[in-house]
Formats: structure tokens, C-alpha cells, sequence
């Protein structure tokens, strides 16, 4: 055990390491571009916005999994990595679309941009990218997704800086300042696309939406199919919480010699096959006849009967 914890504080070094190195880097970016005048630092310095909350996001996660579930939050404060996650897709389309409108303006007008001071901020933005990478990689073995994702943000924001770099480099040697923006637009782009997947995934935790990865209509299949005392799997509940997939499902089965035994089996069918550690199973010999089962199909047609089972033998 203690050798996983020590692999848990080493991601958390490496996040908070890669973290500060690319909140440092974007204040200077921020400053370098509002100094030379320039919207694609300005723009990378958008997208470094993006990977220091995608770090922060997966520090939180880090250090909201160490911290126990009590009574009255019974999952723990894992959800607030993802409302956390959900906020931050929202400040990105914002800060793209003032990027985008910027960038329109200096269409019109053509801004002057020093090219010197934003290829040195650029250039460094690149380098500090490339820091933050490595520090990340290193520790990218473990499957953390909060890690990986990081660390994907950050190989995403190279091309931001490689775009401010292009940019700064055509303004020198050509003086054409409307690369600037142009490469702004693509840069914006960039955080555009991370932004809305960002969005989609946190929106549809939130929603209690089902994992991506598991498909309740085939999982009840497969466990009818698999274990042969189920006879059928209704009033099946998916959600996530963090990354933790949660399900709630009745099974109708043929009454057992073992109840407790059979349980088990369909705990571990669910861990082996579908890699759910929390499943709350409720067996029944015959099947729910009345409106209970049927919460997702909208209101049952005998609600006064709502709570007796009549269950005609």
C-alpha cells in the first residue's frame, strides 16, 4: 500500500510542479502581448489558461480522492472536479470568442506588433510547454486520466506556441502584421475544440449521463447471457462520479440455494467485465408486475397501487 501512495504524491508533485511552470509562463505571455502588441501570444496565453486549469482540475481530483466520503457527501467531493471542469469550458469559449472579435477588429485596422520582444516570449512559451510535458510524462504510466489529459493539453498548446513563433518571425522579416491574427483565429481554434469536449463530458457527468465506455442496454444482455440463474436485468441506473462508474439494477432470477453466493457472482460478473466497483443489485424471485420499475418510462398508469406488489403466484 505504501508504495501506491507514494506513486498517488508523485503525480501530485508532477502536476503541481507542471502547474506552477505554466501559470508563471502565462502571466509573462499575457504581459509579452498586451507589451508587443500582439494577439497570438495573447491567444497562447488562452490556451496556457486552458492547461493550467486542466492541471489544477487534475490536482484537485488527486487531492479530493484522498479525502474520506461522510454522511453527508456520500461520494466524497469528487463531483466538484467536475462542476470545477465544467466552469472552466465555459471561461474558455468565452476567452475565445473575445480572442476572435479582437482579431476581426485588427482585420480593419491593421495594429502595429513588435516582432522581436514576441518571438523572445513566444520562444520561451515553447520551452516552458515543453517543461511542463516532460515533468507530465514521466509520470504518465499509471493510467490517470486527470494526467493524461494534462498532458495532452499541453502537447496541444506546443502548437499554440509554435503558431506565435511563425507569427513573430513573418513580422519580422516581412512586416505583414495580419499573420498575427490570422494565427490568433488558429490558435483560438485550438482551444475551441479542448474547450468543447471539456464542456460535453463535464455537462454529461453532471447530467448523470453513463460512462462512455458502457452501454446499459448491452450490459444487460450480458448479464442475462452470462450468469444463468438471471432471468432478466430491468430499472437499471448508470451514472459517474469522478471516474468512478455507479450502478443500481434489479435482477429477476430463479430463486437460488445461495442467495448471498449468487449476489456475489453478479458483483464480481460486474467488476470483472465492466470494471464497476460500486453496484447496488436488488434480486427478486418474480417480476416487478406494477409501475415501480418503469422510472424511466414516465409516470406507471396504476399510481394508487404504487407500493403493492401483486404478485399473482
Amino acid at each position: 500500500m505504501a508504495h501506491a501512495h507514494t506513486e498517488k504524491d508523485g503525480n501530485r508533485h508532477r502536476l503541481l510542479a507542471a502547474f506552477v511552470v505554466t501559470t508563471g509562463f502565462m502571466v509573462i505571455e499575457i504581459a509579452g502581448g498586451l507589451i508587443s502588441g500582439s494577439l497570438a501570444l495573447l491567444a497562447d496565453a488562452g490556451h496556457m489558461l486552458t492547461d493550467a486549469a486542466a492541471l489544477l482540475m487534475a490536482l484537485l481530483a488527486v487531492q479530493f480522492a484522498r479525502r474520506k466520503p461522510n454522511a453527508r457527501h456520500t461520494f466524497g467531493l469528487l463531483r466538484l472536479t467536475t462542476l470545477a471542469a465544467f466552469v472552466n469550458a465555459i471561461a474558455l469559449l468565452v476567452i475565445t470568442l473575445l480572442i476572435v472579435w479582437e482579431a476581426i477588429h485588427r482585420f480593419m485596422q491593421p495594429q502595429p506588433v513588435a516582432g522581436g520582444l514576441m518571438l523572445g516570449v513566444a520562444v520561451a512559451g515553447l520551452l516552458a510547454n515543453l517543461l511542463s510535458f516532460w515533468l507530465l510524462h514521466r509520470g504518465s504510466e499509471e493510467k490517470n486520466l486527470n494526467v493524461r489529459a494534462a498532458a495532452l493539453h499541453v502537447l496541444g498548446d506546443l502548437l499554440g506556441s509554435v503558431g506565435a513563433i511563425v507569427a513573430a518571425l513573418i513580422v519580422m522579416y516581412t512586416g505583414w502584421t495580419p499573420i498575427d491574427p490570422i494565427l490568433s483565429m488558429l490558435v483560438s481554434a485550438l482551444v475551441l475544440r479542448s474547450a468543447w469536449a471539456l464542456m460535453k463530458e463535464s455537462l454529461h457527468e453532471l447530467l448523470e449521463g453513463a460512462p462512455a465506455a458502457i452501454d446499459a442496454d448491452k450490459l444487460k444482455r450480458a448479464l442475462t447471457l452470462g450468469i444463468a440463474e438471471v432471468r432478466n436485468v430491468h430499472h437499471i441506473h448508470l451514472w459517474q462520479v469522478g471516474e468512478k462508474p455507479v450502478i443500481t439494477l434489479h435482477v429477476q432470477v430463479i430463486p437460488p440455494r445461495d442467495h448471498d453466493a449468487l449476489l456475489h457472482r453478479i458483483h464480481a460478473w460486474l467488476h470483472e467485465h465492466y470494471q464497476i466497483e460500486h453496484a447496488t443489485v436488488q434480486m427478486e424471485f418474480q417480476r416487478c408486475e406494477n409501475g415501480d420499475c418503469d422510472l424511466m418510462w414516465g409516470p406507471p398508469e396504476h399510481a394508487p397501487h404504487h407500493h403493492h406488489h401483486h404478485h399473482h403466484h
